[in-house]
């Protein structure tokens, strides 16, 4: 499935999403703390060779009222890419995660998961990955810190497995984007934001700032491998799904992680 999305319509995405929470009560949009500062109960498990709700080698845990993705429980890493559901899909919301990225990364992962962390939207429900599965069918909103040789390396970036999105006016072949974010130094705290309006449109911000916007996220591409075919429906657009934070060889810390449902459209 191929889109030709062009500036005119694209401008009439953007002002629809500007339209919606004006109209509303202050009340009638509260945040949701989907993180409760205490514990991973309302959350589910899933790791690359594990079924779901296992959660291998503590890998996500809460401590000093953070959720703490660690690997100081593992041997090799063995591609055990992992992923935090939290228990509910949404379809058009504004989320809010704040993360760091820390520590020492698993020398035995993947050298391009360096730093690397994020948070998948519109993913694939967990109970339905294979136990083999590596990546969830999602779009995700990927957080990177600075490498120490200095060179720029933007946060905010979209990676896409087992999707396609819409990015300036066709589909785009990259398995990630890049964002014009800023580029965060390990352990530094760092504010992340999503817009999210079902299969329309998905925009990032940065500690305030908009970095990348795109549209019609759907089921495509590659990268993820050993799904069910039956899942993986190419072509089809993707207007909702499960939030899930990322392991994937390096330490990072949640210290929040808050939605806020939006309105949504009428015939959606």
């Amino acid at each position: 499935m191929a889109f030709n999305l062009t500036p005119r319509w694209a401008l009439v995405l953007i002002v629809s999403a500007c339209s919606f929470a004006p109209h509303l009560k202050p009340d009638a949009n509260p945040w949701i703390e989907l993180f409760n500062g205490k514990d991973i109960r309302d959350w589910i498990v899933k790791i690359n060779h594990h079924p779901a709700g296992v959660n291998f080698g503590n890998t996500f845990r809460v401590e000093d009222g953070m959720i703490k993705v660690r690997y100081d429980q593992y041997g090799d890493f063995n591609d055990q890419f992992g992923h935090l559901y939290y228990k509910t899909p949404y379809s058009y919301y504004h989320l809010k995660v704040d993360y760091r990225i820390t520590g020492e990364f698993l020398k035995s992962a993947p050298e391009y998961a360096i730093r690397n962390s994020g948070v998948m939207m519109h993913s694939q429900d967990p109970r339905t990955m294979k136990v083999d599965q590596d990546w969830p069918i999602s779009v995700e909103l990927q957080f990177l810190a600075g490498l120490d040789d200095g060179a720029p390396r933007p946060t905010g970036c979209m990676c896409s497995p087992g999707t396609d999105v819409v990015y300036e006016g066709k589909i785009d072949p990259r398995h990630c984007i890049t964002s014009s974010a800023k580029t965060y130094k390990l352990n530094e705290w760092v504010h992340a934001e999503a817009i999210v309006l079902g299969d329309s449109m998905i925009t990032h911000i940065i500690n305030g700032d908009t970095v990348l916007r795109y549209y019609k996220p759907q089921i495509g591409g590659g990268v993820v491998h050993n799904y069910d075919p039956a899942i993986k429906k190419d072509g089809q657009l993707l207007h909702s799904g499960f939030i899930a934070l990322q392991s994937e060889g390096q330490p990072v810390d949640f210290r929040r992680v808050a939605i806020r449902e939006l309105p949504v459209p009428k015939g959606k």
